[in-house]
């Protein structure tokens, strides 16, 4: 391939990744056309998108970007896997597809979080931590805890005075009847 075609071919590849900071990598090599589709098309309902690249080509792509430590220790063709609402539901969904067994040529490799390389074992684990929307609500429930609590605090305490205040307002009354 000659040095125009390589520099077009990055740049396309940088074009195409522009913007994603977090991503996996895995290898599709092998797979069926049948089977390339319908990861595709499983991929594409969940909102990610995959790219099959050379590595050399997109580490040249990726040159100066936070995903481009992804492609280090890597060889050969791989693909690179982004999109989802955080990077957790992507390692989720791709580790899912993984071990759901419908396609065993799927083999995930690493990825990159944060600009930092992940190793696969490491993107396993990262599969495990919870995702964006329930850090969220582990979050507010630990702010609205002692809210409550301090509520029910407050709260509790008066209801008991107002109950005796009205037990003693329905005595006089039923006293002077």
């Amino acid at each position: 391939m000659s040095k125009i075609v390589k520099r077009l071919v990055s740049r396309d590849i940088a074009d195409r990744l522009q913007g994603v900071q977090d991503a996996i990598v895995a290898n599709v090599v092998g797979m069926t056309g049948g089977e390339n589709y319908a990861i595709r098309k499983s991929l594409r309902d969940q909102g990610m998108k995959l790219l099959v690249v050379k590595r050399t080509m997109a580490a040249r792509a990726t040159e100066g970007t936070s995903l481009r430590p992804a492609f280090d220790n890597q060889s050969g063709s791989m693909a690179v896997i982004w999109g989802c609402e955080d990077f957790v539901a992507l390692v989720r969904n791709v580790t899912k597809l993984v071990d759901s067994g419908s396609f065993p040529k799927l083999e995930i490799k690493g990825g990159v979080m944060d600009g930092e390389a992940l190793s696969a074992d490491q993107v396993k684990k990262v599969s495990k931590w919870p995702s964006r929307q329930e850090q969220i609500s582990m979050l507010v429930g630990q702010i609205l805890s002692p809210g409550s609590t301090l509520s029910g605090q407050l709260v509790g305490p008066a209801r008991k005075i107002a109950g005796q205040v009205k037990k003693m307002i329905e005595d006089r009354e039923g006293s002077e009847g």
